[in-house]
């Protein structure tokens, strides 16, 4: 890794559309690694996102707040619950007052995956910039939105 136009053996018509692809390159590259540092544990990205939002939420929330929150947006995040409810990593429960709404929170089992899970080996490909730099990007990401 180094330069897009080199990765990807291309030309861009102006820098914006470079930093475009720039972006979409690394998220691409950057999940392709949380991929493999969760493969053992046998879940996603998202369903990794969906158990960090259940732990940090601390008590049972909505299905549609934890599809609020989550970074990738997936219109399968229902199927994604469904799967962590099956290996028994979230637990589920209808709201009395309205059979709609369903509640989700984060087992016992979800916590210590969550707690086996080493997050360092993924946020060690971040550690070729400074927190300066990282500080700089995240403005520029904010800014972009």
């Amino acid at each position: 890794m180094g330069d897009i136009a080199k990765d990807i053996n291309s030309k861009f018509s102006n820098e914006w559309i470079k930093a475009l692809i720039n972006i979409k390159y690394t998220a691409n590259w950057l999940d392709t690694i949380g991929s493999e540092v969760l493969k053992p544990y046998q879940i996603s990205i998202q369903q990794y996102n969906i158990l960090r939002i259940l732990r940090g939420a601390e008590k049972a929330i909505t299905v549609n707040s934890v599809k609020d929150r989550m970074i990738q947006k997936s219109p399968n995040s229902t199927r994604l619950m469904d799967k962590l409810c099956d290996k028994g990593f979230i637990e589920r429960a209808r709201c009395e007052n309205d059979r709609r709404v369903v509640y989700v929170e984060i087992s016992d089992k979800g916590l210590k995956l969550l707690s086996k899970i080493n997050i360092e080996e993924f946020d060690s490909h971040l550690k070729s910039i400074t927190e300066e730099e990282a500080k700089i990007l995240n403005k520029i990401l904010d800014k972009i939105r």
